[in-house]
């Protein structure tokens, strides 16, 4: 147990400038050509910001369900209006960007690692709350995936799977948000925002939309600071 607590309190040597770009520009890739495969990564992100908030609020957490489709559905009980429900809802758009910015600057640290367990850590707590078949199998093999890397990479090859694993959400955070706006719907969480606040759906897209924008331009500075340098 002291030697795993060390390798994942220890700082790893971060990428070449070289290694975080093509990293990134795999991402892209992965965004523009497998985007089903990416939204559901996206998906189990966007659900956990519902859980992990509706716990700080103080609601009570019931289930957390994944669909076929990459939808996601985070059941919590408590009032259901307030500033409590406000910020649960608002926490699901916004989670990818934020947990990518983030992981963005744990790994500039060098902290690979110690960012991966983390990872697994939350997937750990979240499978105790998923409430369906298709949810439960998806989650454990995500697990197993994050769990497998965390134990058995070397650092420089957990390090690079960090990265990846930050760019590709930091990449896609946006593109939900783009979704929503295209197809907007009264039962998505900007609709049922208006619904509670008064102000209209439209607006708390473009809050997601900005919110994600930025998550991603704040990744981008620091997780390539001398890309650029490369041309």
């Amino acid at each position: 147990m002291l030697e795993l607590w060390t390798r994942i309190t220890t700082a790893q040597p971060v990428p070449s400038v070289a290694v975080v770009g093509l990293l990134g520009a795999v991402a892209l890739g992965l965004v523009l050509f497998a985007w089903p495969l990416v939204r559901m990564l996206v998906t189990i992100v966007h659900e956990a910001g519902h859980a992990v908030v509706a716990a700080l609020c103080g609601r009570r957490l019931s289930g957390i369900r994944l669909h076929s489709d990459t939808s996601g559905l985070t059941v919590s009980r408590g009032r259901p209006t307030g500033p409590g429900m406000v910020a649960t809802l608002l926490a699901g758009y916004l989670a990818p960007g934020v947990v990518g910015l983030g992981a963005a600057l744990a790994l500039a640290g060098g902290y690979a690692v110690a960012l991966l367990w983390a990872w697994a850590v939350l997937l750990a707590v979240m499978l105790l709350f998923i409430r369906n078949f298709y949810g439960l199998l998806v989650m454990l093999v995500v697990l197993a995936g994050v769990a497998a890397a965390s134990c058995y990479l070397e650092p420089v090859h957990q390090s690079w799977l960090g990265f990846l694993l930050t760019w590709l959400l930091l990449l896609s955070a946006p593109r939900p948000t783009v979704e929503l706006a295209r197809r907007p719907s009264a039962g998505s969480d900007a609709g049922q925002l208006a619904r509670i606040t008064k102000v209209p759906a439209q607006v708390w897209t473009l809050v997601f939309l900005l919110g994600t924008l930025a998550c991603l331009v704040g990744g981008l500075a620091v997780l390539t600071p001398r890309v650029f340098d490369l041309f």
